[in-house]
C-alpha cells in the first residue's frame, strides 16, 4: 500500500472514530441525563470525557492535517469550493465542540461530587446539560455535511 492510500485509510478510520464516538457519546449522555439516575450520569459523564480524550481529540487533530495533505496529493487546490465549505463546516463543528468538552468536564465533576456526597446535582448541571445538547446539534449536522461534501465533491461556486 502506498503512502496516499495508507493516509486515506487512516483519514476515513479517524473520521469514523471522531463522528462515531461523538454521536455514541452524545446518545448515551443524553439518555443518562434524562434518566435522572445520578450513578448513571456520573459513570456516563466520566466515560464521555474519557472517549473524547482518547478517541475524538486525536481524530479532530488528524482530520484536517490528513485531509489537506490528501487533497494536495490528489491535485485539489485548497481553494476548491467543496474543500473551503468542508473546512468552514469543520470549523463550525469545532467551535461547538470546544465548549462541549469544557461542559462535559464540568458535568462529570459535578456528577462525581454529588454521587460522593450523596446529594442531588446542582441546578447548574441542568443548565450545562441544555447548553451541551444545544451545541451538539449544529456540530453533528455540520459533520454530516462535511461527509457529504467529501463524498460528492460538488461544484458549489466559481
Amino acid at each position: 500500500m502506498n503512502l496516499y492510500l495508507l493516509l486515506k485509510t487512516l483519514h476515513i478510520i479517524s473520521s469514523v472514530l471522531m463522528v462515531g464516538t461523538g454521536f455514541g457519546s452524545a446518545f448515551y449522555f443524553f439518555f443518562a441525563n434524562r434518566s435522572g439516575q445520578l450513578a448513571a450520569q456520573a459513570v456516563v459523564a466520566r466515560l464521555v470525557v474519557r472517549a473524547d480524550t482518547w478517541f475524538t481529540t486525536p481524530a479532530v487533530i488528524f482530520q484536517p492535517l490528513s485531509g489537506l495533505w490528501l487533497a494536495a496529493q490528489a491535485g485539489w487546490p485548497w481553494s476548491t469550493p467543496w474543500i473551503v465549505a468542508a473546512l468552514a463546516l469543520y470549523a463550525l463543528a469545532g467551535l461547538c465542540w470546544l465548549p462541549v468538552v469544557w461542559l462535559q468536564w464540568r458535568m462529570a465533576r459535578m456528577a462525581a461530587q454529588a454521587l460522593e456526597d450523596r446529594s442531588s446535582l446542582p441546578p447548574l448541571y441542568g443548565t450545562y446539560a441544555r447548553r451541551w445538547e444545544a451545541l451538539g446539534y449544529p456540530a453533528f449536522i455540520a459533520m454530516l455535511l462535511v461527509f457529504w461534501l467529501m463524498v460528492n465533491k460538488p461544484i458549489l461556486w466559481g
